[in-house]
Order: C-alpha cells, then sequence, then structure tokens
C-alpha cells in the first residue's frame, strides 16, 4: 500500500466522519458547531482533490465553500436568532484532541522543513501539472454552459429570497 492510498482513506474517513458530525453533532445542540463540523468535511474533501491532482478545484474549494458559503450559513444562523447555550467547562477529551491535533500539524511542519530545498524542489519538478484552470474554463464555457447559467439564476433567486426573509415588516 503506497503513501497516496493511506492519504486518500485517511482523508475519506475524514469526511465520513465530519459529515457525519454534521447531522448527529454530539458534543453541542448549537447549529454553529455542526456549521465547524461542515468547514471540516469542506477541508478534508478538499485534501481528496489535492490527492486527485486537482490543485485548482481543491484551492476554490475551501475558499468558496469554506470561506463563503460557511460565512452564509452563519448569517442565517445568526439571523434566525438562535439562542446562545450555556457555557460548558473544558472537557478533558477535547483538550486532549485539541493538543494531539496541534502536535501532529506541528509534526508535518517539521518534517517539511527538514526535507530541505532539495527535496521539495525534487519533488515539485517530478510533478506533472494536472487539473490546471485552462482545460477546466474550457469545459465548464462549452459543455457545460447551461448548468452553469442555472446554477447562477438559482443563487440569485436564494440572495434575494434571504434578503426578503430578513426584511422587517415596515408597517
Amino acid at each position: 500500500m503506497t503513501m497516496q492510498d493511506l492519504m486518500f482513506y485517511f482523508f475519506a474517513a475524514l469526511t465520513l466522519l465530519f459529515g457525519v458530525l454534521v447531522v448527529v453533532n454530539p458534543f453541542s445542540r448549537n447549529p454553529i458547531t455542526s456549521a465547524m463540523f461542515l468547514v471540516l468535511t469542506i477541508a478534508s474533501m478538499a485534501g481528496l482533490f489535492v490527492l486527485l491532482h486537482a490543485f485548482f478545484l481543491a484551492a476554490v474549494q475551501v475558499l468558496v465553500y469554506a470561506g463563503a458559503v460557511i460565512v452564509l450559513f452563519l448569517f442565517v444562523i445568526m439571523l434566525l436568532d438562535v439562542k446562545e447555550e450555556e457555557r460548558r467547562k473544558l472537557k478533558l477529551a477535547g483538550l486532549i484532541t485539541g493538543v494531539a491535533a496541534v502536535a501532529a500539524v506541528l509534526g508535518i511542519f517539521l518534517k517539511v522543513f527538514s526535507l530541505g530545498r532539495t527535496g521539495l524542489a525534487a519533488n515539485a519538478a517530478a510533478a506533472p501539472l494536472e487539473g490546471g484552470t485552462a482545460p477546466l474554463g474550457k469545459l465548464l464555457f462549452t459543455e457545460y454552459l447551461l448548468p452553469f447559467e442555472i446554477l447562477s439564476v438559482l443563487l440569485l433567486v436564494a440572495m434575494v429570497g434571504v434578503i426578503l426573509l430578513s426584511k422587517k415588516d415596515l408597517r
């Protein structure tokens, strides 16, 4: 089993786990926690895109979905005026998990920096450029133009609906 296979199983497991936690959410009844698990789901899906050499899609996944769409979700959650839950005490399991996650990220950084410039340059030169923006743009605006425009109109209607629902009666 190669390292790429292991990374695929790792990111696939994270995507499934965080996707289930969006819905089940055993840690809190607060919908903001579910939105944060959705951010983690989107980030692990971006890892799967990187493994498929679709680097542009991975970047768009993080920037558009984890950035803009989650901000929109949080805006709607705040607009619904969900009551803030009581502050909880710090739990030991959450503390241990957080420390383990920080240690894992630091370990990855140290491994990358220990390779030095020669190891990184050799890996970058060997990797072919796949998943570029030019073929994706050509395919999007030629073969998939109608679904792209339908999605644009659907997003416009959703945005107008949110504005109308959030507007208070001025009578």
